[in-house]
């Protein structure tokens, strides 16, 4: 600490105690404990916050927002160095840099010297401080300024990354806890010399690696739609700096921060006004292939897969006891060793890129002569594209050590070319001819042993097959013998990693299959007590679904699919192909699939509040569901629509939306289910048209249930109807006003255009201290979801806009497409045994012959 002189006592002294600053504060001004600075536009305040013990509170300098009310602080001043009394006082020093002090008589915290003539302190609108002089012109000519030296929030403007003349290296550092502001454990830094990675650190220990720029974002980042709501993700590299920014259009009022927290996750949100709260729509450490280096060197990570770490073709695990015990941490190695002269490379696709600070760039290069520098360097295991423009790869990268952190994503991800040996390459083609020198009596008996051993062979497997068979039939008939599959349990760690393109995963094996556990039946029956009535969970007319916990502890649902179910095996042939590519925190995961014994089964994370409809329509328990909670199910329902519909590999409508569809974890958060009825748009494809409507009804759109024809819309029309239901906790189907015949859509309809919209909201959720505009903003926008024509529906990126705030307008919605009950005399779909209410998983089935 340093002693200060006389000069600031006078000021506390003698001037005068404002009760309110402008957005500046010049030389001869100083800013006490009960004073701010408000930028010009009013988003952002300076002053002091207090934080600790009551008795003894810890007072600091920092930035928060003014325009929203929101606790966060987004820059402190004094963070690791606390003042303990309310005489505090900020203003210029000396040499004209500026100075936090305690009551006048001890500096707590300072800049560098200024050293300038007439400087000015101001706050402006990007939350950013700065000091300049009065007379500069220039708005960008700052002589300091806070965005230099973040703590723990970046806003949108700001820089990550190092100035490359001053050496100035901007980096995140985290809280200690969420209400101590000091330097804590996490940092996040760019690493702009080896290729311009972001990495979360505890200390020097790397946490997450964001990949490579690769010209459009990092390799390893996905699902920030940051584009959607008007930012765009920017890396600047030139001689002076290299850093990464967000930047925001023009006229965005979308509020976003990306934020380090105490824990160690990176973190962006956004500010959803209508219940004053920010909403996490990015994160690291998604998953456990988001920790650095989850399967060491040369290991591959896949979250979709029952063993979460491989090793790649011609690489074999280091410590083969550790892997089957799942620690991965030591990697894989080569099988053969490399010669150099006669390599070659494999090829992996959907890859998040390793580490890179062993790599180089040559921009100049396309892929082939990428190839050539790599074949010819007998340093260089791996190559890849460097930069990407829409997909389109250039320049060249090259690895000269281990591979370290990789992943491979259902979608996105880049192609990585690893060197391997000439032998490794060919292990899975046909051998080639080979010199023999062996008499024509060997020869000669060649045929003979190869029916030999093609007989004992045969012998063998049917002899497995009939044991296997019997032994599984006693087990199934027999509830009581539990023991006997305890005593099998070797059998449980089976369910190695195969591709799943046989006869029930899909017709022929392609660049778009996918690698997926496939478990036999003494799994299913061990996991399930014998499919024990006591794990059902719910049936329907595919079979029933079951509770079962995995050999490791694991919790899955497991869907049987029953003999009797003809449309059993294209809705678990479908689902297979479709959903084990598909990864989202709002889509159910798919672990894997059995086919043992004319078995179908498919085995689910599991979620342990079920179904949404288990609980939204039933009268004892749809007070849990709180207005927050149905707010988050339905942001979390249009998040993962517009993952299928738009951000996906693939166009997908699922076109089976529907409550009990909709899975609930144990914090409440929705994931969507069932995908036995969803189909795949090519890049073309706007509509698609059938003659075998399915779907259920009150959730199916007009120009589906009437003429087959469905799309995108389609979904939205579901989704609507859901979120009506889900404000109301009534059902559209069953639903018939008292003194009308219009049904819930109807009936929602008839609220909103007499301005009594809140009225629809469901009673059980008692009085509610959110704002009536976020509700009234809600019931429109599922109107707009349910109107009669498709072409008037909006699109589930412009329903995730209008959920967001209210600084976006919403058009009126038209009459809904089915909004009055079917008269008696019509087709009531509801008595098909097909269209019932299941509890996990499900299927729904409603065939309707198109008119």
């Amino acid at each position: 600490m340093k002693l200060f002189n006389i000069i600031p006592i006078f000021f506390v002294c003698f001037f005068p105690v404002y009760s309110k600053l402008s957005d500046t504060l010049t030389k001869t001004e100083f800013l006490s404990i009960n004073q701010t600075l408000i930028s010009s536009g009013g988003k952002f305040e300076l002053g002091f916050f207090q934080r600790g013990n009551p008795i003894k509170y810890s007072y600091y300098l920092g930035i928060w927002y003014k325009d929203i009310p929101s606790n966060v602080i987004i820059w402190v001043a004094n963070r690791n160095a606390p003042s303990f009394s309310n005489s505090s006082i900020f203003h210029f020093g000396n040499n004209s840099n500026i100075v936090l002090s305690n009551g006048g008589s001890m500096i707590i915290w300072e800049t560098h010297q200024l050293n300038l003539v007439n400087p000015v302190i101001q706050l402006l609108d990007s939350g950013n401080l700065v000091v300049r002089e009065v007379w500069d012109s220039n708005p960008d000519n700052f002589m300091w300024q806070s965005f230099d030296y973040p703590t723990d929030t970046l806003v949108p403007g700001q820089k990550l990354g190092v100035n490359l003349k001053t050496g100035l290296d901007r980096v995140l550092v985290s809280w200690v806890s969420r209400d101590e502001p000091g330097i804590g454990n996490f940092n996040v830094s760019l690493d702009y010399k080896s290729g311009q990675e972001i990495y979360v650190r505890n200390f020097d220990k790397i946490f997450y690696r964001s990949g490579p720029w690769d010209g459009h974002t990092f390799g390893g980042v996905s699902g920030m739609m940051l584009d959607q709501m008007g930012f765009n993700l920017t890396l600047y590299d030139n001689s002076d700096e290299v850093y990464y920014t967000v930047l925001p259009s023009p006229n965005t009022q979308i509020k976003i921060r990306t934020t380090l927290n105490c824990y160690g996750n990176l973190e962006s949100l956004v500010w959803i006004s209508d219940s004053n709260r920010w909403n996490r729509f990015w994160y690291t450490r998604q998953d456990q292939c988001d920790y650095y280096g989850a399967c060491g060197p040369y290991g591959i990570c896949n979250v979709t897969s029952f063993f979460v770490c491989k090793c790649p073709k011609g690489f074999k695990p280091k410590k083969s006891n550790a892997w089957e015990l799942r620690q991965w941490i030591d990697g894989c190695v080569r099988e053969t060793i490399l010669d150099c002269k006669n390599d070659g490379f494999l090829q992996l696709d959907n890859i998040k890129l390793p580490r890179i600070s062993s790599s180089f760039v040559d921009k100049t290069l396309n892929l082939d002569q990428c190839r050539e520098r790599c074949k010819n360097n007998c340093s260089c295991v791996a190559y890849a594209n460097s930069i990407f423009d829409n997909e389109v790869g250039f320049g060249c990268r090259i690895w000269t050590d281990d591979l370290i952190d990789m992943r491979i994503f259902v979608e996105g991800g880049h192609t990585l070319y690893i060197r391997l040996s000439a032998s490794d390459l060919a292990s899975n083609e046909p051998s080639k001819k080979r010199k023999v020198h062996i008499g024509t009596l060997a020869i000669a008996s060649i045929p003979t042993i190869i029916i030999l051993l093609v007989t004992l062979t045969t012998w063998i497997i049917c002899k497995r097959r009939s044991s296997s068979y019997i032994y599984a039939k006693r087990m199934l008939d027999s509830r009581g013998n539990c023991h006997m599959i305890k005593k099998r349990q070797e059998i449980l760690h089976s369910g190695q990693i195969i591709t799943c393109y046989s006869d029930y995963c899909g017709e022929a094996k392609n660049a778009d299959d996918v690698e997926l556990p496939i478990f036999d039946i003494y799994s299913m029956a061990y996991a399930t007590d014998n499919f024990s009535d006591a794990n059902k969970l719910g049936q329907g007319g595919f079979g029933s679904v079951y509770k079962g916990v995995m050999v490791d502890g694991q919790e899955v649902a497991i869907k049987r699919l029953s003999r009797e179910s003809g449309q059993g095996t294209e809705e678990f042939k479908n689902e297979v192909r479709l959903i084990a590519k598909l990864q989202h925190r709002n889509l159910v995961r798919l672990i894997g699939c059995s086919v043992d014994m004319n078995e179908k089964m498919l085995i689910y994370e599991f979620l342990p509040n079920r179904s949404l409809d288990l609980i939204l329509f039933h009268k004892g328990r749809n007070s849990v569901l709180n207005w927050q909670t149905r707010f988050n199910i339905i942001c979390g329902v249009a998040r993962g629509i517009l993952y299928l519909h738009q951000d996906s590999r693939y166009r997908i409508i699922h076109r089976d939306l529907k409550a009990s569809n909709i899975l609930l974890d144990a914090d409440m958060n929705p994931k969507i289910s069932d995908f036995g009825m969803a189909r795949i748009f090519g890049g073309d494809e706007t509509q698609g048209n059938t003659m075998r409507v399915v779907g259920t009804y009150g959730y199916m759109a007009p120009e589906f249930a009437m003429n087959g024809i469905f799309s995108t819309k389609s979904d939205v029309y579901s989704f609507g109807v859901l979120v009506l239901e889900i404000l109301s906790g009534m059902k559209n189907r069953g639903f018939v006003s008292s003194d009308t015949d219009l049904n819930l859509l109807g009936y929602a309809w008839d609220k909103w255009r007499n301005g009594q919209e809140v009225e629809l909201l469901d009673k059980s959720i008692g009085e509610t201290t959110q704002s009536t505009q976020q509700v009234s903003r809600c019931v429109q926008v599922g109107l707009l979801c349910v109107q009669e024509r498709p072409e008037d529906r909006p699109t589930m990126g412009s329903v995730l806009l209008m959920l967001s705030g209210d600084s976006i307008s919403l058009p009126q919605p038209t009459l809904p497409g089915f909004h009055r009950v079917s008269k008696p005399s019509e087709t009531d779909s509801s008595s098909n045994k097909h269209d019932q209410s299941v509890t996990v998983n499900q299927v729904t089935l409603t065939i309707i012959n198109p008119r």
